[in-house]
């Protein structure tokens, strides 16, 4: 069990570091592996700093395309990947429900709403423009969630915060499709940004949300031990001396920063946040200090994959990550539903 545990985290870090070489080789500009390959160090010093970049490499179009377009995406993607994965293992360990993910807080309502907004009233008109509306509208909606599960006896209850965002979901959603009905613009832009994908951002977005995801981050590692004695039962972790309440905000805290960050950056994403802490759970067995920052690390190989997959499969054009996932992941979880894999909470 041991070797297993040093052997998996390096088996995903070698896929990682796999997926992101190809994602820099592949997109829909027509070039060969070995083109690609001799231009990966001036394309990560293109992205840097243009003014450093070799005289020979300065008119270079494969260059410019690869530092970027196709390095933002491959940042965004692990990024992205990572604080679903996290999110989605400490949302399931703290609701005890193997079918939540971070959207049960209303975070994709909430961004949802903001976006399709800030369309309406022209505040922007790229998906770059979308990330500080759908991070506002992520804050908005997780703390409104909390105020109205954290009122008399049912302060951080479980069953309260899903109700509360379940309720806040079908509100804003029902105010989005009110605004995108009578809006063309608004509906074009939540047609693009609701599919779920990285292309288009730039690195700008990238330092947006990469603090964001580190202190999301950081909060879920830290939750490994308080979820492990969750999982015996709330009336059991309290009396072995557990704050369950404290716990649950800082899980959720880390939740709503983590699933909020990612909404921002790329839009929904399914299936990540559900399925990646499964999988893991099925590999290296219950224990929570592993499966958050395996399910991290599972997650941005899995984001990183389907982006890259999209590429390849609808070359010269492109499929959005969030439409690869579904249509590759939802199989292949069924696959360990089928085989008795997924475990119950």
């Amino acid at each position: 069990m041991r070797s297993l545990h040093l052997w998996f985290p390096l088996a995903l870090l070698a896929v990682i570091l796999i997926c992101a070489v190809a994602s820099l080789m592949v997109g829909g500009r027509a070039n060969t592996i070995a083109q690609a390959w001799e231009r990966i160090p001036d394309a990560l010093t293109y992205a840097g700093d243009p003014q450093r970049l070799p005289a020979s490499r300065s008119g270079d179009e494969l260059v410019v395309v690869m530092g970027l377009l196709r390095l933002p995406r491959t940042v965004l993607a692990l990024l992205v990947g990572a604080a679903l994965g996290a999110a989605g293992t400490v949302i399931q360990g703290h609701t005890r429900n193997p079918l939540t993910d971070p959207g049960i807080l209303g975070i994709n309502a909430g961004a949802a709403a903001a976006v399709v907004l800030s369309l309406v009233f022209g505040w922007t008109d790229s998906p770059t423009g979308y990330v500080w509306p759908a991070l506002i509208g992520c804050a908005l909606v997780t703390a409104a969630v909390f105020a109205l599960s954290s009122t008399g006896s049912t302060a951080a209850n479980p069953l309260s915060i899903v109700l509360a965002g379940a309720a806040l979901s079908a509100i804003l959603m029902a105010v989005v499709n009110a605004l995108v009905l009578s809006d063309d613009d608004a509906l074009e832009g939540l047609r693009q940004w609701a599919t779920g994908s990285v292309a288009g951002r730039d690195l700008d977005v990238a330092w947006v949300v990469l603090p964001i995801i580190l202190v999301g981050l950081v909060l879920a590692c830290a939750q490994g031990s308080a979820l492990n004695l969750l999982a015996l039962g709330e009336t059991v972790a309290r009396s072995l001396g557990l704050a369950t309440t404290r716990w649950r905000v800082l899980g959720l805290l880390s939740v709503a920063l983590l699933g909020g960050a990612a909404t921002a950056a790329a839009g929904p994403v399914a299936f990540v946040g559900l399925a990646a802490p499964h999988i893991v759970r099925a590999v290296v067995g219950p224990d929570y200090r592993l499966v958050v920052p395996y399910a991290a690390l599972l997650g941005a190989a899995l984001a990183l994959a389907v982006d890259v997959l999209g590429r390849i499969i609808a070359r010269p054009g492109e499929l959005q990550m969030g439409i690869v996932m579904a249509l590759v992941g939802v199989p292949f979880f069924v696959i360990l539903i089928r085989r008795g894999k997924v475990q119950a909470l």
